[in-house]
């Protein structure tokens, strides 16, 4: 496949996060028929761009270039998920408990496929001697991944409890700090892992310079944006403006939309068959 071709999915899958939350913030779009069609499309597009950064690696790749297409396809299950599931979706406090339980089962299985990509993407950082700032990336995603989890999972159980009985239980709302703390740590801790795994790719020699600083410097924005709003969550509600243009609050619940980065990273290494003796990166 051509150049051109690998660049342009490379930019269309880079800026799928944000248009997933474009596409995922407005109940207006949750009409039956429409958000089905559009996330019909947006996978379409997410499972045909990765493709071709992919498909060269997967299909006769050496070893170490099919780890990083295996670790792509891991890192790119959470957004491929929202685009064609979260569609008009909205916060949590906006759709029905059913939908909610949905929301969260996709969590779920995003948390899970996110820590087995980036376990696959440090062994593969690893086999080419890269091993310092792929082990810091690795550790803070595993204590990450299971913060995250355990966040997911109580929120799941109450909505399955909320759509069988019609309320929250106390037991779990008395919990609302405690969890808000979790998902703060999670968040924070994937900031830096996947700021990590940039500048190892970097070290690696499969990703440019120019592209590094780019996502280093992302997430660190990111996570100042975390810890500026604080360890809980303010009530959206009682926000001056909507929650989607607040960069603290989006920063908060975006956990996969920082790991997903990785992938792009991994997909276009992949596309290159860029290895050890090559380091012409993305500038």
């Amino acid at each position: 496949m051509s150049h051109t071709s690998r660049r342009v999915s490379y930019v269309f899958l880079s800026i799928v996060p944000v248009l997933a939350i474009i596409v995922g913030s407005p109940r207006a779009l949750r009409v039956p028929g429409l958000y089905q069609a559009i996330g019909g499309m947006l996978f379409a597009a997410i499972v045909l761009a990765a493709w071709i950064l992919g498909a060269r690696a997967i299909r006769g790749g050496a070893d170490g270039e099919q780890r990083l297409a295996l670790a792509g396809g891991f890192l790119i299950v959470p957004f491929t998920l929202v685009a064609l599931l979260w569609v008009g979706l909205g916060p949590p406090w906006e759709a029905p408990p059913a939908e909610n339980i949905m929301r969260y089962v996709v969590l779920l299985f995003s948390s899970i496929a996110i820590s087995g990509g980036f376990i696959v993407l440090k062994d593969a950082l690893s086999e080419v001697g890269e091993r310092y700032y792929s082990t810091l990336g690795f550790a803070a995603t595993m204590l990450a991944g299971a913060a995250y989890l355990t966040w997911t999972s109580f929120l799941l159980g109450a909505y399955v409890v909320k759509a069988r009985d019609g309320q929250v239980p106390p037991a779990i709302a008395s919990l609302s700090d405690v969890l808000d703390i979790l998902l703060f740590v999670a968040c924070l801790l994937t900031y830096l892992a996947t700021a990590a795994f940039a500048a190892s790719l970097r070290r690696a020699g499969w990703l440019g310079r120019g592209a590094t600083r780019a996502y280093v410097v992302a997430n660190i924005v990111a996570l100042l944006c975390l810890v500026m709003r604080g360890l809980s969550f303010p009530d959206p509600k009682a926000l001056a403006s909507p929650w989607y243009t607040q960069p603290g609050f989006v920063a908060g619940i975006q956990r996969s939309l920082s790991s997903c980065r990785s992938c792009w990273e991994s997909f276009y290494c992949d596309a290159r068959a860029i290895s050890i003796h090559n380091k012409s990166g993305l500038n």
